[in-house]
């Protein structure tokens, strides 16, 4: 999972929106050998996201994945997706998908008003290591997986920690005085079963 948000993070234009990384993230989780998914609506709808269509046409112009309806099933999305270097991050199929049903348990279950706050708790979350609650990463990295500019990190961890997905979060300066590292503890909500995550690392 970690690997897999890096790399959409790099793939993915900064200014995508945290909705289409969150539908991109379950597409190149869910995809087959073929580089091909089919999204049920009720996926989609668990994503929570206010305008889908609006945030298909945003992942359709990255060139990331292709999509289009499906005439003999009409509650799903079919998907192609684009990027061959994601055929290269992905471990088994089953493990994939045990991931990309976490996520939308784990994460998209957590009461967080915005598919960006629901992106962060993911993203704080797969990178505390297994049978720990504290984590340590760069910041300017998660603020790269969030899609947000460096700057906007600390009002969105202390989001968060209202939602209680985090107890606490500490900014760690490098000597230039600028912003380098972020520490934190998860809170309750943000402890989730870890198994699938470990798994699709």
């Amino acid at each position: 999972m970690r690997e897999m948000l890096n790399y959409l993070s790099t793939a993915l234009p900064g200014e995508t929106g945290a909705g289409a990384r969150m539908l991109a993230l379950q597409g190149a989780l869910r995809m087959n050998d073929s580089a091909q998914v089919r999204l049920p609506y009720g996926v989609l709808r668990s994503l929570r996201l206010e305008s889908a269509a609006d945030v298909w046409r945003e992942l359709d112009k990255t060139g990331l994945l292709r999509t289009r309806t499906c005439p003999s099933a009409p509650r799903v999305m079919a998907v192609q997706v684009l990027d061959a270097g994601l055929l290269t991050q992905h471990p088994a199929r089953p493990d994939r998908l045990r991931a990309a049903d976490w996520a939308l348990r784990g994460a998209c279950s957590a009461r967080t008003s915005t598919p960006l706050l629901r992106l962060a708790a993911l993203s704080f979350v797969v990178r505390t290591a297994l049978g720990s609650d504290h984590g340590v990463a760069e910041m300017d990295h998660v603020a790269r997986e969030c899609g947000v500019p460096t700057a906007a990190l600390p009002p969105l961890l202390e989001q968060l920690v209202a939602a209680e997905v985090l107890m606490t979060w500490q900014a760690v300066l490098d000597t230039g005085l600028d912003i380098g590292e972020v520490s934190w503890r998860l809170g309750p909500k943000g402890l989730r079963p870890r198994s699938a995550i470990e798994d699709a690392n």
